[in-house]
């Protein structure tokens, strides 16, 4: 197996969906304007894994994807998988900005707040450097990045 990548297009740019996998062996999924631009974020160590932030991540192998021919039939195949990411992802932001207090520049304070008892637990969401986001893992404080999508008018 060599290493896989799904090409989509998003608001007119086309894009590259890479499968990538950190040092600790996390799996998840890039999206990058081209080749060349994944191998130079990756270089600069700007590729932080999805599950644990680290940034020694490459590519993954993945089984090549076969196009069918035209006129096929699609009964039983698998949704097309960026229009279900897409989807999945649209979902999440929706169910974040319902259940969840946004704090914006505050989330680093205030998820320390939080995680130390200072005050009472609820889901937040805001902004966070990558260096931040790790501080506050390695202090035994769970967060998660988010891949944020801009929103669609219907």
């Amino acid at each position: 197996m060599g290493h896989g990548a799904v090409g989509t297009e998003i608001g007119g740019a086309a894009m590259i969906v890479y499968e990538l996998k950190c040092s600790g062996g996390h799996v998840f999924e890039g999206w990058f304007r081209d080749a060349a631009t994944f191998d130079r974020q990756a270089a600069a160590g700007k590729v932080p894994c999805a599950v644990c932030g680290d940034s020694q991540v490459a590519k993954a192998p993945m089984a090549p994807r076969l196009a069918k021919r035209r006129g096929s039939d699609d009964a039983g195949s698998k949704p097309d998988l960026p229009v279900e990411v897409m989807k999945t992802l649209t979902e999440l932001r929706q169910k974040i900005e319902s259940e969840c207090d946004y704090v914006g520049e505050r989330f680093v304070e205030e998820a320390r707040r939080i995680h130390y008892g200072e005050v009472e637990k609820r889901g937040i969401y805001g902004e966070a450097s990558d260096d931040q986001a790790k501080e506050l893992v390695d202090e035994g404080i769970d967060v998660k990045k988010i891949p944020w999508l801009p929103r669609r008018d219907a």
